[in-house]
C-alpha cells in the first residue's frame, strides 16, 4: 500500500537539498486554493500547448522579446514531467472557456496578490531587484489555483541557475500532492 504521504515528504526533501547547493535559488510562498486539482491541469494541458503570459524583464541588458523569446525553450527544458505539455507565449486563436495559463511576473510589486494576476492587474517594483524574482500564478479565468515565488541570481535566460529554478518551481505550483485539507502527520496530533 502507497503511503500517502510519501510524494510530499519527497518533494519537501528535494526542496530542502536543492536550497542547500550552491546558487540553487529559492522557491517559497508556495498556496493552493482549494479548488486546484492536478488532474484538471492534466487533462487541459496534456498532449497540448499551455499559454503562458511573461510581465516585466529580469534581464535589463536584454530587450523584452529576446529575453521573452530565449527564455521559453528554458521553460520547455524543464517543464514538469506530467503531463507532457508545450508551453506558447501565442494566445488561443479562440477565447478559451475556462481560461487556463501561468502567468510568470518578474519584479512583482510585494503587494501584489495572486487574484490579482489572474485579472490582469499587474504592478511592479519601482526599482527592479537585479536579480531573478518571479512571481508564478496557474490561473483559470480570474482565479488563481496555485502561487509560488521564485528567486535566482543569474546572468541571462540560459544561465543554468535559471533552468533549475524553473525545474523546481514548475514541481511546486503544478503538483500533484497539494497540501489541502489533508491531515499533517495525524499520527502525531490524534487526527
Amino acid at each position: 500500500m502507497r503511503n500517502p504521504l510519501a510524494p510530499v515528504l519527497a518533494l519537501v526533501l528535494t526542496l530542502v537539498l536543492a536550497a542547500c547547493s550552491p546558487g540553487s535559488g529559492s522557491i517559497g510562498g508556495a498556496d493552493y486554493d482549494p479548488a486546484y486539482d492536478f488532474h484538471e491541469f492534466y487533462q487541459v494541458a496534456n498532449g497540448r500547448t499551455f499559454h503562458v503570459i511573461v510581465d516585466g524583464n529580469p534581464f535589463p541588458t536584454i530587450a523584452p522579446e529576446e529575453m521573452r523569446a530565449r527564455l521559453l525553450p528554458v521553460m520547455q527544458a524543464n517543464r514538469p514531467p506530467r503531463p507532457r505539455l508545450t508551453f506558447t507565449y501565442a494566445a488561443p486563436a479562440e477565447p478559451q472557456h475556462p481560461d487556463y495559463r501561468l502567468m510568470l511576473v518578474f519584479d512583482a510589486a510585494l503587494d501584489l496578490t495572486a487574484a490579482r494576476v489572474c485579472a490582469n492587474q499587474i504592478r511592479h517594483r519601482p526599482t527592479p531587484s537585479g536579480h531573478v524574482e518571479v512571481f508564478a500564478v496557474y490561473c483559470r479565468n480570474d482565479a488563481a489555483l496555485s502561487q509560488a515565488v521564485a528567486s535566482t541570481i543569474a546572468s541571462g535566460p540560459e544561465d543554468p541557475r535559471v533552468g533549475r529554478l524553473f525545474s523546481w518551481l514548475f514541481l511546486v505550483l503544478f503538483t500533484d500532492s497539494p497540501p489541502i485539507d489533508h491531515p499533517h502527520f495525524p499520527f502525531l496530533f490524534g487526527r
